[in-house]
C-alpha cells in the first residue's frame, strides 16, 4: 500500500474516533476495521458526484450497518460533499448533519436511513432492481444513461437478520449482477464473539441464493479488495457477496478485535495509544494532513469529470430521442397528469364491490397515466388485485416490466419498495393481507421516517375475512398504523372513495400511504367521491335546520351500516349526521373551521369501526362511544362474525339511543 493511501485510510479511522470521543457516544469499531475497503471502493470504483449527490447515474452506497455512521460521514467530508468539518465535530449533537445513524434527506450523500440491521441491505436490492428497470426502459445503443452499481456495506448483525435472507434470496433469483455486498466479517457483535450464536457458513448460504461469493482474507489488503471488486463488477449474472475478514477497532492496542470496540468511545488514553500506533503521534483531534486533503481533492476532481461526461451524453440523448427524454423527465418528476382526476373510468362504480376489487380496477386506470408504477404482492395477486394488466412480469433477464413477484417475503417487500423509491424514477407499491403488516412494520416505519411516496395496499381488513379465523383477522392493526408519524392510513367505504384514496396516494410526495381494503362487497353510497380527500366529511346531513342530536362516524365497511342506522333513527325523530372518516391524518390536517363544521360541538358522537377502538376517543370525546372490537375474532362466515360482534344496524341504533339517553 502506498504511504499516502495508508494515511488516507487512517484519516477515515481517526476522524471517526475523534468524533465519537467528542460526542462520548458512538461505534468506533466498524469505521476502524472497515476503512480500507471503504476507501478502495470510494476512491477506485464508485462513480459519484460530491457537487451533485442526486445525480441519477451515480453508484449507490448503502451503509446497512448504520451504527458505523462515522465511516460514511468521514468519507462524505473527505470527498468534498457539503459536510464541513464542523459537522463532524458535532456528531450526534442537536441540530447537526451527523446524527447517530444515517438519515436520508438530512445529510447530503446519504442514500437511505439505516440502523435497524438488514433494512439497508433490502433497500439496496430495491435500488438494484430500479437500475435494471430504468436501464431496460431508457438505454439505447451508444447511450447507456442508466449504467451504475449498487454497493451495500453489511456486518455480522445484518447477516443474522431475517430480512437480509428474504432480500438476498430474491436478489439471487432476479440475477441482479449490479448489486455488490461488502460484508465486514469481523466475527464480533455487541455481546461478544459471533461464535456464541452465529456459526453458519454465510458464503455457502449466499451461494445457495445464487450469489457470486468472494473472500478477502485480510481487511487491510487493499490490493485484494480491489481485485475482488473488479471480479464483482465483471459478474453480470449474479449479485456478489465479498466477505472481507476485518478486525473490529483496528489500530487500538487494547480493544482491537474485541466487543469493547463496538459501541463505546475508546477513551482518551486509548485514543492516544491508537494515534501513536497509526503514526499520528501528538496530532490534534480532527487532524487531516495536507497531503491527504490534496489526495481527496484530486479524487473529487476526477469524479466530477465522470459526471460531466454523463451530462454531455444525456444532452446528446435529449436531442436524438426527444420523446424518450420527455418520458425520462416525467418519470423522475413524480407528477400526476391533470387528465387522470377527470377520467370517468376512475370513478365508474354503480354496483356493490369489494374495495380490493375496486382498487384493482383503479390501478389499471392509474397505470395508463403513470407507466412507471412498479410493484406487486407477497404471493397474493389473486387476492389483493394489484396485478397491472399488460405491463408484464419483472424477472431474471426480463427487466423492462412492472409486475414484481415478491414471494412470501413481506418484510423484504416493504424495504425493497423503499429502495425502488429512493433510487428515483419509479413509483413503488406492494400488497398483502392487512394482518401481515406485522411482518413488515419496521419497513413501513422507515418509509414514513424517510418521507417516501410508496403505497402499501392492505386487503382483507377486518373480521369480515371470515372463515380464515383470528390468525388472519386484523384487530389492533389500524391503531398501530395510525400511531406511525407521517403515515397516511386510508380506509375507503366504496369504489369512489377508493378512487379518491388512490388519487391522494399517487399525488403525495412527502410520505407513504396505506390503503386498507375489504374482502367483502360494499354498496356504492350516494355522495362519495372527491370529498373523501379531506379525510373526514359529511356524507349525510341531519334533517331540518337544527344541529344533529348525534353524529355517527365510521370508516370503510362500517359506513354503509351507519347510513342504514341513520334512516332508522330518523324514523324516531332523531337528527343524525353521518361522517365518513376515511383518514384520520387527512382530516386532522384540515383547518379548525372545517373540522368544527364537520364535527359540531353539540350533540353526542358515536364511532363505528371493525377494529380496535383505541384512538377514536379523540373524535367522540368523553361523552361519546365507540363500537369497535378489542378482542380477537373467530372462524366463521364474515357476516356471522359481524353480527356476533355487534357490527349490525340494529346494534348501532340501540347504542345510539342508549347514548342519547345519557344526560
Amino acid at each position: 500500500m502506498k504511504h499516502i493511501e495508508e494515511q488516507a485510510i487512517n484519516t477515515i479511522r481517526l476522524l471517526s474516533v475523534d468524533a465519537i470521543e467528542a460526542a462520548n457516544s458512538g461505534h468506533p469499531g466498524l469505521p476502524m476495521g472497515g476503512a480500507p475497503m471503504a476507501y478502495v471502493l470510494w476512491s477506485k470504483f464508485m462513480k459519484h458526484s460530491p457537487t451533485d449527490p442526486a445525480w441519477t447515474n451515480r453508484d449507490r452506497f448503502v451503509l446497512s450497518a448504520g451504527h458505523g455512521s462515522m465511516l460514511l460521514y468521514s468519507l462524505l467530508h473527505l470527498f468534498g460533499y457539503d459536510l464541513p468539518l464542523e459537522e463532524i465535530k458535532k456528531f450526534r449533537q442537536w441540530g447537526s448533519k451527523t446524527p447517530g445513524h444515517p438519515e436520508y434527506g438530512h445529510t447530503p450523500g446519504v442514500e437511505t436511513t439505516t440502523g435497524p440491521l438488514g433494512q439497508g441491505f433490502a433497500n439496496a436490492v430495491g435500488m438494484a432492481m430500479a437500475e435494471r428497470r430504468l436501464a431496460a426502459e431508457f438505454n439505447r445503443p451508444g447511450y447507456n444513461l442508466v449504467d451504475h452499481f449498487t454497493y451495500v456495506y453489511t456486518g455480522d448483525g445484518c447477516m443474522m437478520e431475517g430480512i437480509t435472507s428474504e432480500a438476498a434470496s430474491l436478489a439471487g433469483h432476479l440475477k441482479l449482477g449490479r448489486l455488490i455486498c461488502l460484508y465486514d466479517d469481523n466475527h464480533i457483535t455487541i455481546d461478544g464473539s459471533t461464535e456464541m450464536a452465529f456459526t453458519e457458513d454465510v458464503g455457502k448460504r449466499f451461494e445457495a441464493y445464487n450469489w457470486h461469493v468472494l473472500k478477502v482474507a485480510d481487511g487491510n489488503d487493499t490490493e485484494a479488495i480491489a481485485k475482488a471488486l473488479t471480479a464483482a463488477k465483471n459478474e453480470e449474472e449474479r449479485p456478489t457477496l465479498i466477505m472481507v475478514r476485518t478486525e473490529i477497532g483496528f489500530g487500538s492496542p487494547n480493544k482491537q478485535g474485541s466487543a469493547d470496540a463496538h459501541g463505546a468511545p475508546l477513551g482518551a488514553d486509548e485514543v492516544k495509544l491508537t494515534k501513536e500506533r497509526l503514526g499520528w503521534p501528538g496530532s490534534p483531534a480532527f487532524h487531516v494532513p495536507a497531503e491527504v486533503r490534496e489526495l481527496y481533492e484530486r479524487l473529487r476532481s476526477e469524479l466530477e469529470e465522470q459526471k460531466d461526461e454523463w451530462d454531455k451524453l444525456f444532452a446528446r440523448f435529449r436531442e436524438e430521442f426527444p420523446e424518450a427524454a420527455a418520458r425520462w423527465d416525467a418519470w423522475h418528476a413524480h407528477g400526476v397528469p391533470d387528465e387522470l382526476e377527470n377520467d370517468p373510468s376512475l370513478w365508474d362504480f354503480d354496483k356493490p364491490v369489494a374495495t380490493r376489487a375496486a382498487s384493482g380496477h383503479i390501478m389499471q386506470v392509474l397505470a395508463r397515466y403513470l407507466p412507471n408504477m412498479i410493484g406487486g404482492s407477497a404471493d397474493l395477486n389473486a387476492s389483493t388485485k394489484t396485478y397491472l394488466k399488460g405491463f408484464g412480469d419483472f424477472g431474471p433477464g426480463k427487466y423492462g416490466w412492472n409486475n414484481i413477484y415478491f414471494g412470501v417475503r413481506e418484510h423484504a417487500m416493504g424495504a425493497i419498495m423503499s429502495g425502488l423509491a429512493l433510487h428515483g424514477g419509479l413509483r413503488s407499491y406492494g400488497s398483502t393481507f392487512m394482518v401481515f403488516f406485522d411482518y413488515m412494520k419496521p419497513s413501513v416505519r422507515l418509509a414514513a421516517l424517510m418521507g417516501l411516496p410508496v403505497v402499501f395496499v392492505f386487503t382483507h381488513d377486518s373480521i369480515g375475512v371470515g372463515e380464515d379465523g383470528p390468525t388472519h383477522q386484523p384487530i389492533e392493526h389500524l391503531a398501530n398504523m395510525r400511531s406511525i408519524p407521517n403515515l397516511h392510513v386510508l380506509r375507503p367505504a366504496d369504489g369512489r372513495e377508493t378512487a379518491a384514496a388512490w388519487l391522494q396516494a399517487v399525488k403525495r410526495s412527502d410520505g407513504p400511504t396505506v390503503l386498507v381494503l375489504t374482502r367483502q362487497n360494499l354498496p356504492q353510497l350516494p355522495g362519495t367521491g372527491m370529498n373523501a380527500l379531506k379525510g373526514g366529511y359529511i356524507l349525510s346531513r341531519e334533517d331540518g335546520g337544527a344541529a344533529p342530536d348525534i353524529t355517527m362516524l365510521a370508516s370503510g365497511s362500517e359506513v354503509p351500516l351507519v347510513m342504514e342506522a341513520k334512516t332508522m333513527l330518523e324514523q324516531k325523530n332523531i337528527r343524525v349526521r353521518v361522517v365518513s372518516m376515511m383518514s384520520w391524518e387527512l382530516f386532522l390536517s384540515q383547518d379548525e373551521s372545517y373540522r368544527s363544521d364537520v364535527l359540531p360541538s353539540g350533540g353526542k358522537r358515536l364511532a363505528v369501526e371493525a377494529g380496535h377502538s383505541m384512538g377514536w376517543e379523540r373524535f367522540t370525546g368523553d361523552s361519546g362511544r365507540v363500537i369497535g372490537i378489542d378482542h380477537f375474532g373467530a372462524s366463521a362466515p364474515g357476516d356471522i362474525l359481524m353480527e356476533k360482534f355487534g357490527f349490525t344496524v340494529e346494534n348501532i341504533v340501540a347504542q345510539a339511543e342508549e347514548l342519547l339517553a345519557v344526560k
